[in-house]
């Protein structure tokens, strides 16, 4: 698990110190430190969107106030609005050189990146955390969970290219399977339209069927034709013959 710093900037020692301050919500006069205290205390009774709103009302009074800027990325934060905590977090960073400070917001900066599923980010603001703070023994914690997770992710990532390229030549060679498939139905296809063709007696010619049934009327009529010449021959030997007698 994420280990997360738990207490934000206050910019006083004693963050509940705020007796009387609810009374006071109406007055447009009221300071942007006011607000800040008003959004530390909003923000321990877990009331994050109003802490939010009381850091940016801290802003809008003193636009780049460094403590507001931090306070309100933990708002964001604890919203699970990661992306728009993270500018909050580069805003702060930019307004000190005090390393502690820069440790905690380089810690920070580091969990946001981890909830987002970054790990290389999330490992490089780790190691920034700890060059402002070797003592920072939970951005050490959060480093290696972080170095575990980038490599549990970049496995993960592999098996899926690996998956995905199986899937790929698979579906390839479908489709190459299909094409052979479709090419040889078209082949035989082909040749049965020709067989077809073949088959059947262009103009002026007859078919191979008519044309036996006619050679073999031929042979009869022929058969017939010589049979009555035979006979009328045969007759006519013997008229010749009875007359010579």
């Amino acid at each position: 698990m994420v280990k997360w710093i738990k207490n934000i900037w206050t910019g006083m020692r004693e963050l509940l110190i705020i007796t009387g301050l609810f009374i006071v919500l109406g007055v447009s006069a009221q300071s942007s430190s006011n607000h800040i205290r008003m959004g530390n205390f909003t923000y321990k009774k877990e009331n994050y969107s109003e802490a939010e709103m009381m850091y940016r009302t801290a802003l809008e009074k003193k636009p780049g106030m460094r403590q507001a800027t931090y306070n309100l990325g933990n708002a964001l934060y604890k919203q699970e609005q990661f992306d728009a905590a993270i500018a909050k977090y580069e805003d702060a960073i930019k307004g000190t050189d005090d390393k502690n400070l820069l440790s905690n917001y380089y810690y920070n900066l580091g969990n946001t990146y981890f909830q987002n599923e970054k790990y290389k980010q999330s490992i490089e603001k780790y190691k920034q955390a700890l060059r402002n703070n070797s003592k920072n023994n939970d951005a050490r914690h959060n480093l290696y969970l972080a170095q575990q997770k980038l490599k549990e992710q970049q496995q993960q990532q592999q098996q899926q290219q690996q998956q995905q390229d199986k899937q790929d030549q698979d579906k390839q060679d479908q489709n190459q399977n299909q094409q052979q498939d479709q090419q040889q139905q078209q082949e035989q296809n082909q040749n049965q339209e020709q067989q077809q063709q073949n088959a059947q007696p262009k103009e002026g010619q007859i078919s191979r069927e008519d044309a036996e049934r006619l050679l073999k009327a031929l042979e009869e009529d022929e058969k017939e034709v010589l049979d009555k010449l035979q006979k009328q021959k045969a007759q006519g030997r013997k008229t010749k013959a009875e007359k010579e007698w």
